[in-house]
């Protein structure tokens, strides 16, 4: 759908979903909870992070503008954050907020980073499962696993990717030895530490692939690009740090 449909589309099914549950009795803080949680649901889908808060806050916002907010009680708006909390926890915005990756955005790694049959996989922050998805279609026989902090999200993420292992957990605390490649979408802010975890933990010939972000100061091994797409940086292991800039 050409947007903003989609933003239309879900505004409309929160306020017919409202309607319908206070129509059938049900407390108009309940209504407010599920639709606000359908929008919600809703808005993952979207291409960028302001879509998505703008989808997810259309109805809460058009509610209360439409003066049908003032019969609920003041503590009945605090649960539309409550939710957005719960699917996504404060401190894993410090990492990277629902970047989903672009589809295609991997082609051709398998070509850059080959990996043999049965190599261990793993997408740090899988958030709802795009980049398994990439990474299924570069390494079909590879054994895939996912890594997520929101555990609504690691469950949608299990649901739609069979086919890997996704487990609720802190990316930075996890054990990345036995793994051949690790996958990430994060921020600038983030690539330092994950190149010293890198270094610390990977084995010798392992990658660390990094959508749109490069370490600083750091050469990659290799540089996936595309039309149109963002690069991935590759480091396959070992990784020397750089060195310091001299003194003058």
């Amino acid at each position: 759908m050409v947007w903003p449909l989609p933003a239309l589309a879900a505004w409309a099914a929160s306020w017919a979903l409202f309607v319908g549950l206070t129509r059938l009795g049900a407390g108009a803080p309940i209504a407010l909870v599920l639709g606000a949680a359908l929008g919600l649901v809703l808005a993952l889908p979207a291409a960028t992070r302001w879509r998505r808060i703008f989808v997810a806050a259309g109805f809460p916002l058009s509610l209360a503008a439409s003066g049908l907010g003032g019969a609920l009680p003041a503590w009945a708006w605090l649960l539309p954050l409550g939710l957005l909390l719960l699917l996504y926890p404060l401190n894993a915005w410090r990492d990277a907020p629902m970047f989903p990756t672009p589809a295609g955005a991997l082609q051709g790694l398998a070509r850059l980073a080959p990996l043999p049959e049965g190599a261990a996989v793993l997408d740090a922050g899988c958030g709802l499962g795009d980049g398994l998805r990439e990474l299924h279609r570069e390494y079909p026989a590879a054994s895939l696993a996912g890594i997520e902090w929101s555990w609504p999200l690691r469950l949608a993420c299990a649901w739609r990717c069979r086919f890997a292992r996704v487990r609720r957990g802190d990316i930075w605390a996890a054990d990345w030895s036995r793994q051949d490649l690790v996958y990430l979408f994060q921020r600038p802010e983030s690539m330092p530490r994950a190149l010293a975890k890198a270094r610390q933990e990977l084995r010798a010939g392992a990658w660390l692939a990094s959508l749109e972000f490069e370490a600083p100061d750091q050469r990659p091994s290799a540089v996936l690009r595309g039309p149109g797409r963002k690069p991935v940086w590759l480091y396959q292991m070992p990784q020397a740090p750089a060195p310091s800039p001299l003194q003058t």
